[in-house]
């Protein structure tokens, strides 16, 4: 008798347990990312510091989507590097983690070649028109390629977070001084080809390496943005910097495709919102702080030079005809009115 009822109360275990994986397998992504009580959490990645005016506009990004969310959407910032490399971050968010990068045209360009146009030298003539590029249609054609083809979704591009100018152990005032000098730039080939048309070398270091690569004389400078040079302190082991304005830095927030199409529509169009308000602050603070960030590192003995930026354009054409940009460059123009 006992035989008889084993068998059928084993039957039942068994068709729940098979039951309960199907279920399981038909909602593993919702399981990975949604919590029992409905919510969801972001992390953001960023390798900047939490002066940083991108990082004050993400920290508004969290206030505006956690508002309205009701807290269903839940933000956590995560500055200085602490989850991991740029390129690790980006692959989770590639397989659907819940996480979100800080990144640039420089290393996204690698997935979608036109995307790196945005960062090749004098692109444009003003923050102005780069703001009108960045919210483009054209743009937006390159950013939606991205999410179809490499699971990379651009929430905006609108981060801007300064020119970047040469930081150096010797002045420079033209294109000659920089002959034979190994500047650190990203990996990414439209930073190292626009290096190489000045005549510098090109050194691919991470950004935490740079301080103490220059202080121990393994490169002879590097090119940022105040924002970066400033927090980074660079200006205690390289004292010149030279305002050559060569690039528009506008960095971009990026989450993994499958991750952002799990959200409710709603919670979607929320994101892509908040991050559009979050970059036109960080925008608007940087250019309210640059003086000041200029006049700090002057007292603390930088020493800061405006100069000819005519010869530096001239070279810089040799960077879209290496790089293929030429036609893009036409297409950009016809977006500014050019």
């Amino acid at each position: 008798m006992k035989k008889k009822i084993f068998i059928p109360l084993l039957l039942a275990v068994v068709i729940l347990f098979v039951g309960a994986c199907g279920k399981t397998d038909g909602n593993t992504q919702q399981s990975a990312n949604q919590q029992q009580d409905g919510s969801y959490t972001l992390k953001i990645h960023m390798v900047i510091s939490e002066q940083d005016p991108v990082y004050l506009g993400y920290a508004e990004f969290k206030k505006g989507v956690e508002a309205r969310t009701n807290g269903k959407v839940k933000v956590e910032l995560y500055p200085n590097g602490v989850l991991g490399s740029d390129e690790d971050l980006l692959q989770q968010a590639m397989l659907g983690g819940n996480v979100a990068v800080n990144s640039d045209a420089g290393r996204l360009g690698v997935w979608v070649p036109e995307i790196g146009i945005l960062l090749a030298p004098y692109l444009t003539d003003s923050v102005e028109e780069m703001q009108k590029l960045v919210k483009s249609d054209l743009v937006k054609k390159w950013t939606d390629k991205l999410a179809k083809e490499k699971g990379l979704t651009v929430l905006s591009f609108n981060y801007y977070t300064g020119e970047r100018h040469f930081v150096t152990k010797k002045p420079i005032t033209k294109p000659e001084d920089l002959q034979g000098l190994k500047i650190r730039t990203p990996g990414s080939p439209v930073w190292q080809e626009t290096v190489k048309a000045f005549g510098a070398t090109p050194v691919a270091l991470p950004w935490t390496e740079t301080y103490p690569a220059l202080e121990q004389g393994v490169i002879d400078g590097a090119e940022a943005q105040h924002p970066a040079t400033y927090s980074a302190r660079l200006y205690e082991v390289a004292k010149y910097i030279t305002k050559t304005g060569h690039i528009q830095l506008w960095n971009c927030l990026v989450v993994g495709t499958k991750w952002f199409e799990q959200l409710p529509k709603e919670y979607q169009q929320i994101l892509l919102e908040e991050s559009l308000k979050a970059g036109d602050f960080t925008t608007n603070k940087l250019l309210s702080t640059a003086k000041e960030l200029e006049n700090n590192m002057t007292a603390a003995g930088a020493q800061i030079s405006e100069i000819d930026k005519e010869p530096f354009k001239k070279l810089a054409d040799a960077v879209y005809t290496k790089l293929n940009y030429q036609e893009l460059r036409q297409e950009v123009n016809k977006v500014l009115g050019k």
